[in-house]
């Protein structure tokens, strides 16, 4: 073999070493514990990023992004809608910013926001879910604190008004990730969580939107079914940066309309809808088959930590390069306060800001 093959042998093994030991020791804490541009906020040194919640001036620094889903209304819907989705997430946004200033943790906040918006009747998660093919709700929920990589998620819950409380529960009180079904549910009476019939969670809206799709899919075949497009999806997350410095992301949903045989999305799958760490915090929308397959929100993570690629390129290159257009979008932070809010559908329901006076509250590429 001659020299130069044992140099580059030599360095193609050093390379794979690095790669997997940095992997490993991100991921190893968790299971203990259209076409809109979108925008980034913030991002770059010149933004005045700092260490530990802290800028360089000196001052405590903070940030939060939510969304409402990646399923939005058209342009040309009713004045009054539009006005009444801004409020929502303005009012979401201002919980968010006035507990952050308070000096809550960013997991707490993120839950805090996530409960807000699964009683909006207006998003889809808990009140206001999608119908399933069979004409009920199937909730699904997952909340990461990033500094301790612990995690909790629950899947397929029917009776429990909020499944990111429950997911928060997971979390805290044991030793696994997810719950799902009839599990999630026994927890839910262990803990003694509220619970509502499943009939709570039923809108108008959304009754409607699940009559449509049974008069379109009429005739057609359960293959032909599970393979037709449908942009009736949606979900609610947040992304936090605290005054510690340290991150979280909660991510709650309904679903898709007219899902099937307990379909789970992403949204409750740490790493494809849902990730946090030292670095970054990541919640997305859209349709969650892809985000599991391209492990989105871990991949986002794993190029900010692995490539040096900021908050902002890493979600735009994942959004605009590896997802198919309409496939959704993503909110991220990261740790020196940058947001970035990308998305590849016609819109998405979102809303930042930050200590450095960074606020923005948007639905489609204005």
């Amino acid at each position: 073999m001659s020299a130069t093959t044992l140099t580059k042998a030599a360095w193609c093994l050093a390379t794979f070493l690095l790669v997997t030991l940095a992997s490993t020791l991100v991921m190893g804490g968790c299971a203990g514990g259209g076409g809109g541009a979108g925008t980034g906020v913030g991002s770059g040194a010149g933004s005045g990023s700092g260490v530990g919640g802290v800028r360089r001036d000196g001052a405590t620094l903070w940030a939060v992004a939510i969304h409402g889903g990646a399923g939005t209304l058209d342009r040309g819907a009713p004045a009054e809608q539009i006005k009444a989705y801004r409020a929502a997430l303005e009012g979401a946004l201002a919980e968010a910013t006035a507990r952050l200033e308070r000096g809550e943790a960013a997991v707490d906040v993120a839950q805090a926001v996530v409960m807000r918006l699964e009683d909006d009747a207006k998003f889809n998660a808990g009140v206001g879910a999608a119908f399933t093919a069979d004409g009920g709700h199937e909730l699904d929920a997952s909340i990461m604190e990033g500094h301790t990589l612990r995690c909790g998620a629950v899947a397929g819950v029917t009776t429990v008004r909020s499944p990111i409380g429950l997911a928060r529960l997971v979390m805290d009180r044991t030793r696994h990730v997810l719950l799902a079904g009839a599990g999630a549910e026994r927890f839910a009476d262990e803990m003694g969580v509220a619970r509502v019939p499943n009939a709570h969670f039923d809108t108008p809206r959304r009754r409607e939107m699940w009559e449509q799709w049974k008069r379109e899919q009429a005739g057609a075949t359960s293959a032909a079914i599970m393979s037709t497009p449908d942009v009736r999806f949606g979900t609610v997350g947040c992304v936090v940066l605290d005054v510690r410095g340290h991150l979280a992301s909660a991510t709650s949903t309904g679903g898709l309309t007219g899902k099937r045989w307990g379909r789970v999305g992403d949204s409750p799958v740490i790493g494809a809808g849902t990730y946090a760490d030292a670095r970054v915090a990541v919640s997305c929308t859209g349709t969650g088959e892809e985000f599991i397959r391209h492990g989105v929100a871990r991949a986002l993570a794993s190029r900010v930590e692995l490539a040096g690629e900021s908050v902002d390129e890493a979600a735009r290159h994942l959004v605009f390069k590896v997802l198919k257009p309409d496939d959704g979008g993503l909110i991220a932070v990261d740790a020196g306060g940058s947001i970035s809010t990308p998305y590849n559908s016609e819109g998405m329901y979102r809303a930042g800001a930050s200590s450095r006076g960074v606020r923005f509250v948007s639905i489609w590429q204005e």
